[in-house]
């Protein structure tokens, strides 16, 4: 079961653990100034609410960023403290700053740091508890899947743990001969659908016939709807449960009448107000960071070699542009092969380039392509006009991708590792073809922050 906020979908069980840990997060500045016994007189002068408050705010702020409020977290519980500690540790430096600058709400060292490893045991206990005691079937939205053919056995076809946490499947409905799910999953066609779901405590109907032109139950559908009973149909299911538009069962008409695929012309203008400021912002902070990376291609490669390079990439409404990075592979990388795509362990990457890739410093150049306008912050990623051509013709809807700004980061790189096929290329379209539907504001920053997590595990990198 999830909600949806500013089209951001939001599990539930996802909602309430975070929920109890904002409210962990709050209470334990008050613990460590109870057990340090701190006086009155040394307690911020704003009040320890305000201070509570902050720290909590960070805390969430952190875990999220390194991935710990995502469906897509299948860390051991090892992998997670490893990450609960890195959050909670960037947590505290954020509150030490912040307390440093506004002396009105600092803590003493010993209270901050305290309240650090009590924010650290606590967050512990939460998911160790968490993942033993709430059952999460009680979460999980009851499905009646009304079909049994090619499009109702897609659903049986989700291999992705995360892709399958929603929902429960109450049965499959057969309205044709042409049976591709198991027999023991399909049920019989009820006299009455509405008093059928209503005796299996059916959430939500999901319409997912091959041909609708025969036996639609127009009424029964309408009646169920009345009733409280969520109807949808299976590409609108499918794209909130998994994050991706399925192309295998995408028709013309669901992108022409679903919600989404649009941005008002305000949206578009919050969005370049925060690509100028984010990107200025971080071009004057990464400047030093920069500088280090071009003296290490010229140290490693002669101080004749080129530091950056420029390629001719896909922007939006297919306008062609020049997108600029460090350069990370041989001077003649490309020379008289074309266009290739990079591969894992690539062999023209210099050893510098790896470094560069591993940790996305060669991507910083880019943010002079966002302060252009040629890119965004967030966005699906550029591709070479090579590919291009080649992928609009044997992909459907591929050309759709580029109605918005392609981007540094992006919601296709955060599900998907690093493409390099042509079968790859279709797979991350679905994830960008989500993006285009439900782009916002809030879900850029969502992605920005969860591409703190790819940075900091190096995911998807060659």
């Amino acid at each position: 079961m999830s909600l949806q906020l500013f089209r951001v979908h939001v599990r539930v069980p996802i909602l309430l653990l975070a929920a109890i840990e904002a409210a962990l997060f709050y209470f334990v500045p008050y613990l460590a100034a109870s057990v340090q016994q701190v006086p009155n007189h040394d307690l911020p002068h704003a009040g320890i609410g305000w201070t509570a408050a902050l720290f909590a705010g960070f805390c969430l702020f952190s875990q999220f960023s390194v991935g710990l409020y995502t469906t897509r977290q299948r860390s051991s519980f090892a992998g997670l403290a490893i990450r609960i500690t890195v959050a909670m540790a960037f947590a505290v430096g954020l509150a030490a700053l912040t307390f440093y600058l506004v002396p009105a709400l600092q803590f003493d060292r010993r209270t901050l740091a305290l309240t650090g490893l009590f924010a650290l045991g606590f967050s512990l206990a939460t998911r160790l508890l968490f993942e033993r005691t709430v059952d999460q079937d009680m979460f999980k939205s009851r499905v009646l899947i009304y079909g049994a053919g090619r499009m109702a056995a897609s659903v049986l076809g989700l291999r992705r743990r995360s892709d399958q946490r929603g929902f429960r499947i109450v049965g499959f409905v057969a309205t044709s001969a042409d049976v591709r799910v198991p027999a023991d999953r399909v049920v019989s066609m009820p006299v009455d659908l509405l008093d059928w779901a209503v005796e299996h405590d059916v959430d939500e109907l999901v319409v997912a016939m091959d041909d609708r032109r025969v036996g639609f139950p127009l009424h029964e559908f309408l009646e169920c709807r009345l009733a409280g009973i969520g109807v949808l149909e299976l590409p609108t299911f499918l794209e909130r449960e998994t994050g991706r538009v399925h192309l295998d069962i995408l028709n013309p008409s669901w992108i022409i009448f679903a919600d989404g695929f649009g941005a008002s012309q305000l949206q578009r203008m919050l969005e370049r107000t925060f690509d100028l400021v984010a990107s200025a912002s971080l071009l004057l902070l990464g400047s030093p960071l920069m500088l280090l990376a071009a003296l290490a291609i010229k140290i490693e490669d002669g101080w004749q070699a080129p530091v950056v390079y420029r390629q001719r990439r896909v922007g939006q409404f297919n306008k062609i542009f020049d997108v600029v990075k460090f350069r990370s592979m041989q001077v003649d990388a490309e020379a008289g092969r074309g266009a290739q795509w990079a591969v894992r362990d690539d062999p023209r990457v210099t050893r510098c380039g790896a470094i560069l890739r591993k940790t996305r410093i060669d991507e910083l150049p880019q943010l002079w392509n966002v302060l252009r306008g040629d890119m965004s912050f967030v966005g699906p990623r550029p591709e070479r006009p090579e590919f291009v051509d080649t992928l609009e013709q044997r992909i459907p809807y591929y050309r759709e991708r580029h109605t918005v700004k392609p981007g540094i980061t992006g919601w296709a790189q955060l599900c998907y590792p690093y493409g390099s096929s042509e079968k790859d290329a279709l797979e991350k379209l679905q994830y960008d073809l989500f993006y285009v539907k439900n782009r916002s504001l809030l879900f850029d920053l969502a992605i920005l922050l969860q591409t703190v997590e790819v940075v900091l595990w190096g995911k998807g990198a060659r």
